[in-house]
């Protein structure tokens, strides 16, 4: 198992520029369609179908040339998977120190359901205080290495903080659009951070469209979920530190919060490009998505059998993350939950108030109303019979609690 520590930021880089080499990234390729893009300029989505697009690397460069013993020396970073990420230039990096989140045994919690390995995957830890942190690392160094400077973003709250911190930090202006009623601790985030805000009324879809049709006239790059093609390069780091951490053998069962599922997408591509260079083999955990009764596009969608979602109408809750009423990669999630065996299904947020006192009680660990839909979907896969008592079984805490 490994533990982690945090990560000075010059010695990190210090290290980054000692392993690197040539460039693995390959070039960018529609999810739906497969037509190809160059990485070398900005993209968003394809232009021939609208879908996203996903980066591709030179697999069979790393095939038997790069042994999982090389991270034993490397800093307990996400920026430790170089290999398999989109910047080739270490001066492009942009970090905060992103450290590796912790993998914690609950026994307690897991005890209460019967079951002896249960984990939470903490990425309350990360810069920001959430998992966005992942995907804007990567997004804005990206943008670094193609010269962009005014970046563009719809959110519910913990991506804008996430975005407004590593722009500040990259020297960029952030252009933040968040409904009006986005958690306080969000909103004034950005504010410190020197982000334009804007608050509307509306969710984070309206917001969304306020970006598309500004930001042509704006010279705004749009780093939107899945729009912009390297946040999930950063959130599949979530995977590929589950393998490490469980020494290469994964999890049986993923217990996921999904609003535009860009994890669980990274997550599955992670997983594909570990298996290809081989880190890892073919088994792959039960990917169950989360999502609330009064925003669940996703589970309708998979109980209906659909490969699409469509819009859900008032969608509310009080887990702002989940209230995405149509994510632009229903159809990769979708994919991902029927291809693992998973399953898709809905938490009230009655549930969610429960279950946000069940971590801490018994854990000592704080979570946010996201990573405590989890556990209320865990609470009710038990009770229907759903999880064995011997399966490992991996909870996301995707951010810390705030007020």
């Amino acid at each position: 198992m490994i533990h982690q520590t945090g990560v000075n930021k010059e010695f990190f880089l210090d290290q980054y520029l000692s392993f690197s080499h040539g460039e693995t990234l390959r070039d960018l390729a529609c999810s739906k369609c497969g037509e190809t893009y160059p990485h070398t300029i900005p993209q968003n989505v394809c232009s021939a179908c609208g879908k996203p697009l996903l980066a591709r690397y030179t697999l069979e460069q790393l095939t038997g040339t790069w042994p999982r013993e090389t991270l034993l020396s490397r800093p307990a970073s996400l920026w430790r998977y170089w290999e398999l990420l989109p910047i080739s230039n270490p001066a492009d990096i942009v970090t905060l120190g992103e450290t590796m989140t912790p993998l914690i045994h609950t026994k307690t919690l897991g005890a209460k359901f019967g079951l002896s390995e249960v984990w939470v995957k903490d990425e309350s830890r990360l810069p920001t205080g959430s998992f966005k942190a992942r995907g804007l690392a990567m997004a804005v160094s990206k943008a670094k290495s193609l010269g962009l400077t005014q970046l563009a973003i719809p959110s519910a709250g913990n991506a804008a903080t996430a975005l407004a911190a590593y722009a500040a930090a990259a020297g960029m202006t952030a252009h933040i659009f968040m409904p009006q009623d986005t958690p306080a601790f969000n909103k004034e985030t950005c504010q410190l951070s020197g982000a334009n805000v804007t608050l509307i009324d509306g969710l984070i879809n309206d917001a969304g469209r306020i970006v598309a049709e500004r930001k042509e006239g704006k010279g705004w790059f749009d780093v939107s979920t899945l729009k912009e093609p390297y946040r999930v390069e950063g959130k599949k780091t979530m995977g590929f530190e589950l393998a490490e951490q469980f020494e290469w053998e994964l999890p049986d069962v993923i217990i996921y919060p999904t609003g535009g599922g860009t994890g669980i997408v990274g997550m599955w591509k992670g997983f594909a490009e570990l298996e290809a260079v081989g880190w890892i083999g073919k088994k792959r955990p039960r990917f169950i998505s989360v999502q609330s009764t009064g925003c669940a596009p996703i589970v309708k969608a998979w109980e209906e059998g659909a490969t699409e979602a469509t819009p859900w109408k008032e969608a509310h809750t009080i887990a702002s993350g989940l209230r995405v009423p149509q994510a632009i990669g229903d159809f990769l999630i979708l994919a991902a939950i029927r291809k693992s065996n998973g399953a898709a299904i809905t938490v009230t947020d009655e549930a969610i108030r429960e279950a946000m006192q069940l971590l801490p009680t018994t854990e000592g660990l704080l979570t946010c109303p996201e990573g405590a839909a989890t556990v209320a979907a865990l609470k009710q896969l038990v009770s229907d019979g759903r999880i064995e008592s011997s399966e490992r079984v991996v909870l996301f805490n995707t951010g810390g609690y705030q007020s």
